[in-house]
């Protein structure tokens, strides 16, 4: 790789670290008082999927390890935001499904972080936005497979 090069790849991946790093504090400290940004996101997921979901899948939706999901959801149960059953078919398994008061939760979440997130479009302007969300699709499915090919 040459040096331009190497330098342009640096600068990118330097620029998209300090985003998320400044977006995750100013989204953390927005969003309803004890909730984290792991819940809001498996809150989030499970209301968009409308379906029930075993941790490995979220896990794997969310490229963490299983123990890491399993304390997201212990939370996450003791808060009353999701139920977990055991898996009809499979005992091994269990299925988890956002409660009526996980759905309200993640909905005063998104009511708290949508201004935040207003604001950075207008900012930004509504075609800088529409033009980069495809390149941080494309960098998100480049890094989402294992070796990355």
């Amino acid at each position: 790789m040459s040096q331009p090069r190497t330098d342009l790849a640096n600068a990118l991946f330097s620029e998209l670290l300090m985003a998320d790093q400044l977006a995750r504090n100013r989204l953390s400290k927005t969003l309803p008082k004890g909730m984290e940004l792991s819940h809001f996101g498996v809150l989030n997921l499970l209301a968009k999927q409308q379906t029930e979901m075993s941790p490995a899948e979220l896990a794997r939706a969310f490229h963490v390890t299983r123990g890491a999901m399993t304390n997201t959801l212990a939370k996450l149960e003791w808060a009353g935001y999701v139920h977990i059953r055991p898996d009809w078919e499979d005992a091994r398994r269990k299925m988890v499904a956002i409660s009526p008061a996980g759905r309200t939760a993640r909905d005063a979440a998104l009511a708290a972080i949508t201004p935040l997130i207003d604001e950075a479009v207008r900012t930004l302007g509504e075609d800088r936005v529409r033009q980069t969300i495809p390149v941080l699709r494309s960098l998100r499915q480049q890094f989402g497979t294992e070796d990355g090919a």
